[in-house]
């Protein structure tokens, strides 16, 4: 009988899908200390304003933030740090490849619980220009609006 793996999400990065068009999406793992792990479980993490970089074939995850763990003491890891993340070497290259590409950027989009791991979803993602996010918001709120309509003529 398989076993049924449950993703916990632990932080979400809802600016990354406002921002960005986001056209792919990987999922990596991220190599973290034990005091960080109780952090996360503790919901210490902020995803806003992170990116990822790719530096002599490793990729880390920068400008994500997890707060110092409350009784972490001496093993409190600086909470900037950059983060490796774990991805095969092939899939790495890959990336580098696509990134080189005119507009594109590596935008972690979430942190989660994969069974007893925390992986990474990363999103090759291309800027959105000012009347990008107005035309996504009107097109959400135009949704809405019929949402709010359909159900109220079934009454």
């Amino acid at each position: 009988m398989a076993e049924k793996k449950d993703n916990k999400i632990i932080a979400d990065n809802r600016k990354a899908r406002h921002d960005y068009f986001v056209e792919e999406v990987y999922e990596a793992g991220i190599e973290l200390f034990g005091t960080e792990v109780k952090s996360l479980r503790a919901g210490g993490v902020n995803l806003k304003d992170s990116y990822c970089e790719i530096d002599g074939g490793e990729m880390f995850a920068l400008g994500v933030h997890i707060s110092p763990y409350d009784h972490g003491n001496i093993f409190n890891k600086d909470p900037l740090r950059p983060k490796r993340l774990l991805m095969h070497k092939r899939e790495i290259m890959k990336l580098t490849g696509l990134v080189s590409r005119d507009g594109y950027t590596l935008v972690p989009l979430s942190l989660y619980f994969k069974g007893s791991y925390v992986k990474m979803a990363i999103g090759l993602c291309k800027g959105k220009k000012l009347y990008d996010k107005r035309d996504s918001v009107a097109k959400r709120d135009a949704a809405r609006v019929i949402e709010r309509e359909m159900k109220n003529s079934g009454r």
